[in-house]
C-alpha cells in the first residue's frame, strides 16, 4: 500500500502542487507574506461561504444562514495557521460534520421533551452535552478541530440552525468544503497546504550515533 507521499508524488506537478506536495521542504516566507495571504485566503473562503448561501435561492429557500459561526474561527486556522494538525483537511471535514452530526441528534433527542416550554429551558444542558461529546468523539476519530465545538452546540443555541434539523449536515459539508478548495488554492502560492491529508507523515528514526572507541 503505498503512502500519501508517494502517491501525490506520482500526480503531475501542476496537480500535485495544489494538493500541498513538495519534493522538498518549501522555504518560508517572510511574515509580511504570511499576513497577506492569511488576510487574502480568509477574506476570500468567507467571501464564498457567504456568496453561495446568501444569493442561492436554494439556499435561501430553505432558510439556510448566510454562514454558519464557528466557520469564522476556521478560517484562523485554515489560513493563518496552516501548518498546524488541527487546520488539516481531516480535521476541518471531519471534524465539522461529526459535531454537527453530534448536535443534531442531542439536541433532537431534548426536543422530545413532553412539552416545548420544558425543550426550551434545557437547550443550555443540550449545548453543553453537544459540545462535550463532540470533543471525545472528534479525539477518537482523530478530527480534533476547535471550531467545531461551536457547530456542535449551535442547533440548541440558534433557532435558524435547529430549524434546518437534518439539514444542517449537508450545509456544514458544503461550507467546510469551499473553505478547503480556497485553503488549496490561495495557501499554495507561496506557502504549503495541507501539511497532510488524512495522517502526518512518520518521523524518520533517529540512528544512535556510534561512540568513539578508545
Amino acid at each position: 500500500m503505498i503512502s500519501e507521499k508517494e502517491f501525490l508524488a506520482r500526480l503531475p506537478p501542476a496537480i500535485s502542487h495544489w494538493l500541498g506536495y513538495r519534493e522538498s521542504a518549501p522555504k518560508p516566507p517572510s511574515k509580511y507574506l504570511i499576513h497577506f495571504w492569511s488576510f487574502i485566503a480568509a477574506f476570500c473562503g468567507l467571501c464564498v461561504v457567504q456568496a453561495i448561501f446568501n444569493y442561492s435561492s436554494y439556499f435561501i429557500g430553505r432558510g439556510v444562514p448566510g454562514i454558519i459561526a464557528s466557520y469564522g474561527a476556521s478560517a484562523v486556522l485554515v489560513y493563518g495557521a496552516i501548518e498546524a494538525p488541527l487546520a488539516q483537511p481531516r480535521a476541518l471535514i471531519g471534524g465539522h460534520f461529526l459535531s454537527a452530526l453530534v448536535g443534531i441528534c442531542i439536541t433532537k433527542l431534548f426536543s422530545l421533551m413532553p412539552d416545548e416550554e420544558k425543550f426550551n429551558s434545557l437547550r443550555w444542558l443540550a449545548a453543553s452535552l453537544s459540545s462535550s461529546v463532540a470533543i471525545v468523539v472528534m479525539q477518537l476519530t482523530e478530527t480534533t478541530h476547535p471550531p467545531a465545538g461551536a457547530t456542535a452546540l449551535l442547533p440548541a443555541v440558534d433557532e435558524a440552525v435547529w430549524a434546518l434539523s437534518w439539514y444542517y449536515l449537508p450545509v456544514v459539508l458544503l461550507s467546510s468544503t469551499m473553505l478547503l478548495v480556497v485553503a488549496l488554492i490561495v495557501n499554495n502560492i507561496q506557502r504549503r497546504y495541507p501539511v497532510f491529508w488524512i495522517s502526518p507523515p512518520a518521523p524518520k528514526p533517529v540512528l544512535p550515533q556510534a561512540s568513539n572507541s578508545k
